[in-house]
């Protein structure tokens, strides 16, 4: 009986060890020491204890499944977390089990290591808002099933290199990539986002038939946007503001699908459409200000919530639908300050909803409807255009 006393408490203990841990696979745990030394945050790495049993479960930042590390995620994302510095482990390659990269906003320097294209598992890599430099290295992005890769808000430079065939979402927004702008875009591709670079050129011929969200404002782009937008029937959200776009507003992206439309700030000509206005668009936005567009302002964007015509060259009238899609609460902000307009459908002294914004100011309207009060303060103090600006400008229409 004395065996038996002594055998029988120890053996529920071996079997609560045995169950309640996993034993990190050594190449792993090899990995994640390095990973460790190359960064500082003693916050984050609080809990990373190599002593610790089972570092799967013990360590922040981890997801395993059996013995191997499949997700790493470093730092919190939290804003009172001061973020990590230091760099990234060429060490990250030899989690040869890893479907998600992230690493969260820090100061984390240095380059992108290309080892990290031998991890085939890869779905997600996010490694944003840090102080990565450096080529994006091109066989990082034709990992077979890479789905998303967010490199956005650090300093990287070069081209943007080809990208896998299965990506579907591409942000690499607010680095110093320079170049054209890519060709071979994945026909998957539903999210691209290339916007705060040095991308030079037109827009390729053919864009994804699928994408939905396109930007690429900020950039040194130029050239029309007819052609490759018109097929995008799926597209839903627009900028290529502050480039240097040239020629008409595409028809086929004045449509209430394209709920958010961003072209200011272009060199883009021609007129609004003259034809029925949008159904409503609860959130609708559409920026056209700073470019060069010409003549009066038809019905087509009576719909949008907000809408602004703002700095260019519309003479001519207002469609009386932007009226009465302010007086019944459907547009909120109708901006059409600097132009050349002659009227609008509203008698003085006639009131507007106290929550809706509308500005026309600086035309040459001979009694203008409406104050300053509803204004920015970009749009100055002159209620209407000087005399001789007007006569100069509609004599050259002539």
């Amino acid at each position: 009986m004395a065996k038996n006393w002594v055998v029988l408490p120890i053996l529920p203990l071996l079997l609560l060890f045995t169950q309640g841990s996993t034993q990190i696979h050594p190449t792993d745990l090899a990995a994640l020491r390095q990973i460790k030394n190359s960064l500082t945050a003693a916050q984050f790495f609080s809990t990373w204890d190599f002593s610790s049993p089972d570092p799967c479960s013990s360590f922040a930042g981890l997801t395993c499944s059996g013995s191997r590390v499949t997700i790493l995620t470093l730092g919190t994302g939290l804003s009172d977390s001061p973020g990590l510095a230091g760099s990234l482990s060429p060490a990250i390659s030899r989690l040869s089990a890893l479907t998600q990269l992230i690493l969260f906003a820090g100061i984390v320097t240095g380059p992108i290591p290309p080892d990290l294209a031998s991890l085939r598992r890869l779905r997600v890599i996010s490694l944003t808002n840090n102080r990565l430099t450096g080529p994006i290295p091109p066989d990082l992005l034709r990992l077979p099933d890479l789905h998303t890769l967010d490199l956005s808000r650090n300093r990287l430079s070069g081209a943007v290199p080809a990208p896998a065939p299965r990506l579907k979402i591409l942000v690499l927004a607010g680095n110093r990539l320079s170049g054209e702008f890519p060709g071979d875009l994945p026909p998957e591709l539903i999210h691209l986002d290339l916007s705060g670079n040095l991308l030079f050129g037109e827009l390729p011929a053919t864009l994804p038939p699928a994408l939905r969200y396109l930007s690429a404002a900020s950039n040194r782009l130029w050239g029309p946007l007819r052609g490759s937008l018109d097929p995008l029937s799926d597209l839903a959200y627009v900028d290529l503001s502050m480039n240097q776009f040239s020629g008409p507003v595409p028809g086929s992206l004045l449509r209430p699908g394209v709920a958010t439309l961003l072209l200011q700030r272009n060199n883009l000509s021609g007129g609004i459409p003259a034809s029925a206005p949008w159904p409503a668009v609860e959130g609708s936005t559409v920026d056209l200000s700073h470019n060069f567009l010409s003549g009066e302002v038809g019905a087509a964007l009576a719909g949008v919530e907000t809408l602004f015509l703002n700095n260019n060259r519309l003479s001519g009238g207002v469609a009386t639908e932007y009226v009465e899609s302010v007086v019944v609460g459907t547009m909120k902000t109708l901006y059409l300050q600097h132009n050349y307009l002659t009227g609008f459908p509203l008698e003085v002294g006639s009131a507007l909803p106290d929550a809706a914004a509308v500005c026309v100011s600086y035309n040459c309207m001979a009694a203008p409807p409406l104050g300053l009060a509803a204004c920015p303060v970009s749009a100055g103090d002159q209620l209407s255009r000087p005399a001789y600006q007007c006569a100069g400008f509609h004599n050259s229409l002539d």
